[in-house]
């Protein structure tokens, strides 16, 4: 257990507008008590210290107490006594500033501290500028805790919210990065958004150059010549025709949006928000976790919370919990430094923008177009955990944004499977327990749910908007799974849509949900509207690198200071009015959503491909670029499945840019063309040494050109979003151009295969859902030893295990084509 709980002092009229405090008198002022044990122990002759030395001065000192102090006299008080006076705690970890008026302290004046992030060891600082001393790692924020003194009872420090007050308390985002920015990222503040005035802004390229770019991509598609020599005569006449297109583009990226990117709204609204398919498959991706072995350790498997024997998924949930409160903190403060890019310095730095959509985030079901809620994290203490189709609401911070111990965060999710399990009756009776089946309607396409959660409010009134807000205003959820899957497939089928047996066990719309099952198995599903996945891989690392037993050591138990948050049951005050007879209904519409979700689940299968063979470790010694080779192993083993290429799309992220989010990286080329032809429909394991040679060149080139596309692409050079926004200028009375209408531009911009490249030491594989009716999703990952395909697609097709058996066979015979003793000279 932490050491380090609570830290509440006291002072009366101690005057710092001549001198610095002596170490006694700061030991004082942060130490009283009967049992005197040091707060602060002053390392050096902090009485030595002037205010008026030139210099600021710093002496190390460390926190080493449990103390609670009172606030009108030095004896410890209990917990419940500091939470009835408003005492809140400022634990381990955090910095102070002790700030005083010239002249020293006046009945009723108040001042302020600071508490940010700080290691076990405090700095005090005097300074002849402020008057004050200060505790702090640089992080200084004065809205953190105030201190008040009373002529009577001195001056008591009272911690506030980690986190500044928002303009408003919840914001509803209607998919402009812009706006949202400008209101809120002033006030959050912090490092996290301290480049963002610096980043370039999303340019929009020559017309020329982005045709230069496209037609070596869409022509290996053209199926006879008269096919081919049409896309060029269109591609002739392109720069002429979208003239007038590219001025309006060029207007609006420098005076419309001028301080965000030209792109942003367009790709945020309609590429997402005015969707009308159901967000799962279509929309969401999942991660599945690596095992955290120390929840089968012995600590683990002795240790019992109140009278419950000991749960591997509520070990390893609450320990997520934990671990999200303190990457929380980080986000909602602002003090998460910004993300940077590049093996030398100075680094690229990345945007933001998406991470304030990461917690108290909810996507809200409209007709036409959805809408983002956004709530003010100062406000709410509270994640929500799903359990057997029941939605809680559970207390998992303090008032500081602490994470609370991990002997409550244990015992609060044992008190969620015990009531959701008490009223787990919904299974063979729909009717039966209708609160159980809510998270059925968010499965559905968005307009059926824009449409039940109309009827909700109706039938329900204010306990169901209460209930509603509570659940959207939750950091995250957090869904107890009663399932054990073991195999990769099996994770990625619960993680993916919640199956059959879990699907009711979800809300959708939550920006972030994680899951646990009873064996420990852990997941993340991601909503994609308003941000990409690479911010929730920051997120990831962070909390899969808290293991339980990590965790446990450094929790601080919040059965002594006071906090009693709950769990809630959000929805039990409306089951009467939701189960009414006569809210005939919802009723339906809870069953069609259920029935359309089971068909929607049925028609899909993903199949993981875990090829052991080799990976980035023998692929980087042979000097290929780990991702570009995957990529021309994905090429071949869809030109044998379907027996020619298909427009495929890598996603490479834009963050670089102010509002960034991805441009298309193009897997079909010349070059790639070139090679899956020349490797044949049938794989060959006993060419001859010349064969094998040409081959090999033909991979070199075919990588390398997918290498200059990618570094193209990251540059804003690529061609899909400037196709994009020259179709979205155009008005009522402008001509899209020939190219836009032409059976090969189309069909190379029809996704049938849509891939991404995800590589994390704690994410054994991950997924999402195909684009096209007639298409494949695969997600992949290259490690050291391994390469991990997840394919998805509708059943009917019978793809996944064929593609999988092809990508195997693939890999394996490019290998042949290279000596692990030669270099392919990339």
């Amino acid at each position: 257990m932490h050491k380090y709980r609570m830290l509440i002092g006291i002072a009366k009229g101690l005057d710092f507008s001549k001198r610095a405090a002596s170490g006694k008198q700061i030991k004082s002022l942060l130490v009283g008590g009967t049992r005197q044990t040091n707060i602060l122990q002053t390392a050096t002759a902090a009485a030595a210290a002037t205010v008026g030395a030139p210099d600021k001065k710093e002496y190390s000192t460390a926190v080493t107490t449990n103390n609670i102090m009172t606030a009108n006299n030095s004896r410890p008080m209990s917990s419940n006594q500091s939470h009835k006076n408003g005492i809140r705690s400022l634990h381990q970890g955090s910095s102070l500033t002790w700030t005083n008026p010239p002249g020293g302290y006046s009945q009723g004046h108040r001042d302020r501290f600071v508490v940010s992030p700080l290691p076990n060891s405090l700095k005090v600082a005097t300074s002849r500028k402020s008057s004050s001393i200060t505790a702090t790692t640089g992080m200084v924020d004065t809205r953190l805790v105030s201190a008040t003194r009373d002529s009577n009872r001195g001056i008591a420090i009272r911690a506030k919210s980690t986190f500044p007050k928002w303009p408003s308390p919840v914001m509803e985002s209607r998919g402009n990065y812009r706006d949202d920015a400008a209101i809120l990222e002033p006030v959050i503040g912090g490092p996290l958004y301290s480049a963002q005035s610096s980043l370039p802004h999303l340019p929009v390229p020559e017309l020329q150059e982005t045709i230069t770019t496209f037609l070596p991509t869409a022509l290996p598609l053209a199926e006879t010549e008269q096919e081919a020599r049409d896309l060029m005569d269109k591609c002739r006449v392109f720069p002429q025709q979208a003239s007038k297109l590219q001025e309006k583009l060029l207007h609006r990226k420098e005076y419309d949006m001028k301080d965000t990117s030209w792109l942003q709204l367009w790709w945020n609204t309609a590429g997402y928000l005015q969707v009308r398919d159901p967000v799962t498959i279509n929309v969401s991706y999942y991660f599945n976790f690596k095992d955290d072995p120390t929840i089968f350790d012995e600590r683990a498997a002795t240790s019992i919370i109140g009278d419950h024997p000991p749960h591997l998924g509520v070990k390893r949930g609450a320990s997520l919990l934990y671990a999200c409160a303190e990457f929380r903190k980080m986000i909602c403060s602002g003090e998460f430094p910004y993300e940077r890019i590049g093996r030398k310095e100075p680094k690229t730095p990345l945007c933001s923008v998406a991470f304030k959509y990461m917690f108290h985030c909810c996507r809200i079901p409209r007709r036409e177009m959805d809408t983002y809620k956004m709530y003010d994290p100062s406000l709410h203490t509270h994640c929500i955990v799903a359990r057997n189709g029941r939605f809680f609401a559970v207390d998992f911070v303090d008032d500081s944004g602490n994470p609370l111990g991990m002997d409550v965060l244990e015992e609060r999710l044992h008190q969620c499977i015990e009531i959701a399990d008490a009223n787990a009756n919904y299974v063979e009776d729909d009717g039966d327990d209708i609160i159980s089946m809510l998270g059925w309607l968010t499965s559905s396409d968005r307009d059926s749910w824009a449409d039940a959660r109309e009827e909700l409010l109706r039938i329900g009134g204010k306990p169901v908007e209460h209930a509603l807000e509570k659940l959207e205003s939750g950091a995250f959820l957090l869904c107890l799974d009663d399932e054990k899957p073991v195999s990769m497939k099996e994770c990625g089928d619960l993680f993916w849509t919640g199956s059959l047996s879990s699907g009711h066990n979800r809300w959708f719309d939550k920006s972030i949900q994680l899951f646990v099952t009873e064996n420990g198995k852990t997941g993340l599903q991601g909503e994609h509207s308003m941000m990409d996945g690479m911010p929730v891989i920051a997120l990831s690392d962070y909390i899969t690198k808290q293991s339980y037993s990590s965790v446990c050591d450094k929790s601080v138990s919040a059965r002594e200071d006071g906090h009693r948050g709950s769990v809630i049951d959000i929805f039990a005050q409306c089951k009467a009015q939701l189960s009414s007879s006569s809210n005939s209904t919802l009723k339906a519409m809870i069953v069609k959503a259920k029935n359309d979700f089971k068909t929607l689940i049925t028609d899909h299968e993903q199949h993981v491909q875990s090829f052991q063979g080799y990976g980035s470790t023998l692929m980087k010694k042979m000097e290929y670029s780990p991702d570009a080779y995957a990529q021309m192993a994905i090429q071949l083993a869809v030109y044998r499945l379907h027996g020619k290429q298909v427009g495929t799309y890598e996603a490479t992220q834009m963050r670089p840019y102010l509002h960034g989010r991805t441009e298309t990286t193009r897997g079909v080329s010349f070059e790639s063309a070139k090679f899956v032809k020349r490797m044949g429909m049938v794989a060959n394991f006993n060419d001859s040494p010349p064969s094998l040679q040409e081959k090999k060149a033909l991979l070199v080139n075919a990588v390398k050109s997918h290498v200059d596309y990618v570094t193209k692409a990251a540059k804003g050079k690529g061609v899909d979003r400037h196709f994009l926004g020259l179709s979205m200028i155009a008005g009522g009375d402008d001509q899209l151009p020939y190219l836009y209408s032409d059976p090969v531009f189309i069909k190379s911009k029809t996704w049938r295969v849509s891939t991404s490249h995800l590589t994390h030491p704690n994410i054994d594989h991950w997924g999402f859902g195909e684009v096209v009716s007639d298409g494949l999703g695969i997600a992949y990952s290259v490690k050291p030893n391994s390469c991990i395909f997840n394919i998805a697609a509708r059943k009917e097709h019978g793809w996944t295990e064929k593609l999988s058996h092809l990508l195997e066979e693939a890999l394996l015979e490019m290998k042949e084509l290279n000596d692990p003793g030669q270099s392919s000279k990339l």
